[in-house]
């Protein structure tokens, strides 16, 4: 379909990325195959040099998987995409992708535990390390970037505080120090936040979140906007010397997608983390409702706020758009449709009264996921952060009281009925 006449989300979340040349099929078929077959000798060479952009094998690029990365990169703004077997193996492949050993992150402290895990334990064991810093503290960011700094990473939203940062001016220090800003968007989605307009240089998503959006497969997705100049400094040679294994490409050198040509080429063929075809076909399949029913999650999300704020066994909430949140006024910057579908509250009773409530739930299911078409609850305390010590979890903005909430589609009188339940059950236990 030409391009011209996709100016809308609603239309690109359809039709973006369509493969041509596929007879009479009105959806995306499954290319359920490991390789595929050369003309000859010479275009085979052509394929392996990377003169012709063509498919080699499935670890490398498949196309179904190749849909949902053009529209992907199509709905973030952006100029690629290169899909992954899970949100973890994104975020390690863009990190990995600009860090060798003895290198060094600067991200907020307040990330999802796993995300938390990877830079705290698994990266060092590769010789790269990181400084976390408070998302409130912006003034910190800066003194925070060492010689051998190589980015700054950040959630568009704190998981599971809901926490915000100014991406515009985490940007702004990225790049006064020559250094990309990398944002792990899985909480915002596409449909409410395109980080690349905001400064942001490479988005990541979980696509195991709200892009299923039905609890089916995992995947990753790194999209680039090929404008961060490797360039500039010399800091990023692997960008800026020849790859000695194509011909002596400079990745810098690409009129587009540097970074992910460059995932492509060394992380993917190396490590073979790749997305099935099968798990971007379904991905594809939710990617055709991700505005509606963002819409429907952030319409319930605001009504089950409403009956917390006035419930006597609420202490607190976390939400973004809430009046009263410190994040209120970036909310409005960033989130003017609402922040998503996952809340935070503390319950009375502490630990054991946030485990008390998360267990007397009958339609939230207890789950360590988020975005489901279906309510999720989780106590991030005893798990999603329970690996990290006391002083990480409160760092990290996850109290012995928090809830999170992921707000599904069901009808909100259900859902607040069945909220209203479990709190009765924490004076009985």
């Amino acid at each position: 379909m030409n391009q011209d006449f996709m100016k809308h989300f609603e239309t690109q979340q359809l039709h973006a990325g369509e493969l041509p040349n596929t007879p009479n099929a009105c959806t995306t078929p499954i290319y359920q195959s490991t390789a595929y077959v050369f003309d000859d000798c010479e275009h085979a060479a052509d394929r392996f040099a990377l003169k012709d952009e063509g498919y080699i094998y499935s670890r490398l690029g498949n196309p179904t998987v190749s849909v949902l990365e053009q529209r992907l990169a199509a709905l973030e703004g952006g100029t690629g995409a290169i899909a992954t077997a899970s949100g973890t193996a994104a975020i390690t492949y863009a990190i990995l992708n600009i860090c060798n050993s003895g290198d060094h992150i600067v991200a907020a402290s307040t990330l999802y535990g796993g995300t938390y895990q990877l830079f705290n334990s698994t990266l060092p064991k590769l010789g790269v390390t990181t400084s976390f810093v408070g998302p409130d503290q912006m003034e910190d960011w800066a003194p925070a970037i060492q010689d051998n700094t190589k980015a700054i990473f950040i959630e568009s939203i704190g998981n599971p505080g809901l926490n915000l940062i100014d991406i515009e001016k985490a940007a702004e220090v990225a790049h006064a120090h020559g250094i990309p800003l990398l944002v792990d968007s899985t909480f915002a989605t596409p449909y409410l936040l395109q980080p690349l307009k905001y400064g942001a240089d490479v988005v990541i998503h979980s696509t195991t979140k709200f892009i299923d959006g039905h609890g089916t497969s995992l995947g990753g997705i790194i999209i680039e906007n090929s404008r961060f100049d490797w360039a500039q400094n010399n800091k990023f040679p692997d960008f800026t010397e020849p790859d000695v294994h194509y011909n002596g490409l400079i990745y810098n050198d690409l009129e587009s997608n540097p970074f992910t040509t460059k995932i492509r080429t060394q992380l993917l063929r190396d490590t073979g983390a790749s997305m099935s075809p099968f798990n971007a076909f379904l991905q594809i399949q939710g990617l055709t409702t991700l505005s509606l029913r963002v819409e429907r999650h952030v319409e319930n999300t605001r009504k089950i706020i409403d009956f917390l704020q006035d419930h006597p066994k609420v202490s607190w909430i976390a939400y973004p758009n809430l009046p009263d949140s410190p994040y209120y006024d970036l909310a409005q910057k960033y989130f003017p449709q609402g922040a998503g579908s996952i809340l935070a509250f503390g319950t009375v009773g502490g630990r054991k009264g946030g485990e008390t409530f998360a267990n007397h739930l009958k339609i939230f299911k207890n789950v360590a996921n988020i975005a489901d078409a279906k309510s999720l609850v989780i106590h991030p305390a005893s798990t999603t952060h329970s690996q990290l010590s006391e002083e990480e979890q409160l760092e990290a903005g996850v109290t012995p009281d928090l809830i999170r909430l992921s707000v599904g589609l069901e009808h909100a009188d259900d859902l607040i009925g069945d909220l209203a339940q479990a709190f009765d059950a924490i004076q009985s236990d």
